[in-house]
C-alpha cells in the first residue's frame, strides 16, 4: 500500500497552477488530474485569447479586452474523443465568437453581441466539432476505404465525452457556463455573513434527470424505452455528449461501417437516432471580481465524493490557510482582496434562492461510510484542485486516501472515477500581461521513494 508521502506525490503529480496577470478579473487558476482509468479518459483545456478592437471594441480609456477559457472533458468508452475536445473545442468555439462579436461591432446599435447570439455561437462550436467527429469522418472513411483510415478517423467518434466550457469575458464580466453531460460548474460567492454560498452553474445531463428525460422522450415519441434506468436505451448515462455515435448514426451506417471495417451490431431499440446530441445548455454569470468570487468546474468523478456547498466551503478554507499560513510574497499578493473566517466548520451557507435540481449526490460518500462532519477534512495542498481531490478521497483520513490511491486500474474503478478539477479565481491583479506558472502549487519532478 502507499504509504502517505506517496499518496500525496500521487495526487499532486498532475497539478498545475498558474498566476494571471493581466488586469482583466482573473488572477489565479489552479488545475489537477487523478486518474483511475487507464490511460486516463479526462481531460482539459484552457486557453487566453485577447482580442483586438476590431472584434470587440475597447472601452474608452481601457484596452483590448480577453476572452479566457477554461475546460474539463469527462470521455468513456477511451480517451480518443476527450483528447480529441481538448485540441480543438475551444478553437472551434472562438472561430464561431469571433464572427458573432465582428458581426456586432458594425452595428453602431449592438457593438457588442447580445447574450443570447454569444450562447448560440458557443452551441454552434460544439455542434460543429461534433458532426465534424461523427458524420463528416465517416464520409471520409468511406471515401479512402481503408481499415486504417477508419482507425483514425472514427476512434474519436466510437467513444464518448462530456464537455464543459467556462467563457470568461473581461470586458462585460459574464460568465457563460456550456454543458454537454454530466460534469458540474460551482460558483462560490461571499454572502451577506461573510461566509460563502454555492450557487451551480449547469445542471447534470443524465438520462435519469427529470428535464432531460421529459426532452427525450418529447423527441422521440412512441419510444418508451429512449431513456431505461436512467440510461439512454438502457446504457448509455450521459443524455449529451460528443462521439457516442452509437447512438447517432443511422443503423443502415452502423452496418455499413460493420460490414466493411469494424463496429458492432446496431442496438436493437434503435429506430430514430439520433438519441445523444453535444448541444449544450449555456447559462451566464455577471461575475464580481472586485468581491473574489470563484468557480469550480469539475468532471463528476469529483462530485460523486462532494457536495456543492462541501467544494465551495472547502475552497473558502483553503483561501483562509493561504491567507494565515507561511506562502511566499509572491504566493500572497493575488489574496489581498480576500478574507479569513477564523471558525472550525466549513466557511459556507446553503443558497436559499438556488436549488439544486437536476444534480445528484455524492454517492460515494454512502459507499465509504463516510459522515457529513466537516472535521473530516484537511488543508495540506499549495493547489485548491489538489485540496479538493485530497479531501473528496479521505482527507484527515490519511489510510484511506492511501488505500484508494493504491488500488490498480481496472480495480480501482468500483471505488472511485478519473478526477478532474479546475478552481478559477476572480479578482483585481497587475497588467503585466503575463500568465506565470505557480511553482509552489505546481507539479514536482522528484518522486517520492518508498520508505523501507
Amino acid at each position: 500500500m502507499l504509504t502517505p508521502e506517496q499518496a500525496t506525490q500521487k495526487l499532486r503529480k498532475n497539478e498545475e497552477s498558474y498566476f494571471v496577470n493581466r488586469g482583466k478579473g482573473v488572477v489565479r487558476y489552479d488545475v489537477v488530474q487523478v486518474p483511475s482509468n487507464w490511460p486516463i479518459e479526462d481531460d482539459h483545456a484552457e486557453k487566453v485569447v485577447e482580442v483586438p478592437s476590431s472584434v470587440a471594441p475597447a472601452k474608452p480609456g481601457e484596452g483590448n479586452s480577453d476572452w479566457m477559457f477554461w475546460a474539463v472533458f469527462d470521455g468513456h468508452s477511451g480517451w480518443t474523443t476527450s483528447a480529441k475536445l481538448r485540441n480543438v473545442l475551444v478553437s472551434y468555439v472562438a472561430r464561431e465568437l469571433d464572427t458573432t462579436y465582428k458581426s456586432a461591432a458594425t452595428d453602431p446599435s449592438l457593438l457588442s453581441p447580445t447574450s443570447s447570439a454569444v450562447d448560440a455561437a458557443i452551441k454552434q462550436g460544439f455542434v460543429s466539432l461534433d458532426n465534424d467527429i461523427v458524420c463528416n469522418s465517416v464520409e471520409k472513411v468511406l471515401k479512402s476505404n481503408t481499415r486504417r483510415a477508419a482507425a483514425e478517423l472514427l476512434a474519436p467518434a466510437l467513444s464518448g465525452s462530456c464537455a464543459l466550457l467556462a467563457f470568461y469575458d473581461s470586458q462585460s464580466n459574464d460568465l457563460k457556463v456550456a454543458c454537454a453531460g454530466d460534469s458540474r460548474a460551482v460558483l462560490g460567492r461571499r454572502g451577506p455573513s461573510g461566509n460563502w454560498l454555492a450557487t451551480p452553474l449547469s445542471e447534470d445531463q443524465t438520462a435519469g434527470t427529470p428535464s432531460e428525460m421529459k426532452r427525450m422522450q418529447q423527441e422521440h415519441p412512441g419510444e418508451p424505452h429512449v431513456s431505461r434506468n436512467g440510461r439512454v436505451l438502457g446504457q448509455l448515462e450521459p443524455s449529451r455528449s460528443f462521439g457516442d455515435a452509437f447512438y447517432k448514426w443511422s443503423r443502415e451506417t452502423q452496418e455499413k461501417i460493420k460490414r466493411q471495417f469494424f463496429g458492432r451490431t446496431p442496438h436493437p431499440l434503435l429506430k430514430t437516432p439520433p438519441y445523444v446530441t453535444a448541444e449544450p445548455v449555456v447559462t451566464t454569470t455577471k461575475v464580481d471580481p472586485t468581491q473574489g468570487d470563484f468557480l469550480v468546474i469539475a468532471t463528476d468523478g469529483l462530485w460523486e465524493m462532494l457536495s456543492n456547498e462541501e467544494v465551495v466551503g472547502l475552497v473558502g478554507q483553503w483561501i483562509e490557510q493561504q491567507r494565515s499560513g507561511n506562502a511566499s510574497g509572491t504566493s500572497k499578493e493575488w489574496l489581498q482582496s480576500w478574507f479569513g473566517f477564523g471558525n472550525k466548520q466549513l466557511p459556507v451557507e446553503v443558497s436559499r434562492e438556488v436549488t439544486s435540481a437536476g444534480q445528484r449526490r455524492p454517492v460515494r460518500q454512502q459507499q465509504y461510510d463516510v459522515s457529513g462532519s466537516a472535521n473530516r477534512f484537511v488543508v495540506e495542498d499549495k493547489n485548491a484542485a489538489t485540496h479538493l481531490v485530497r479531501n473528496a478521497m479521505g482527507g484527515k483520513d490519511k489510510d484511506m486516501v492511501s488505500a484508494l490511491l493504491t488500488l490498480p486500474s481496472p480495480y480501482s474503478r468500483r471505488y472511485r472515477d478519473d478526477v478532474t478539477v479546475e478552481v478559477i479565481f476572480f479578482g483585481d491583479s497587475q497588467d503585466t500581461r503575463t500568465i506565470a506558472v505557480n511553482k509552489e502549487a505546481s507539479a514536482s519532478e522528484e518522486p517520492v521513494k518508498a520508505k523501507l
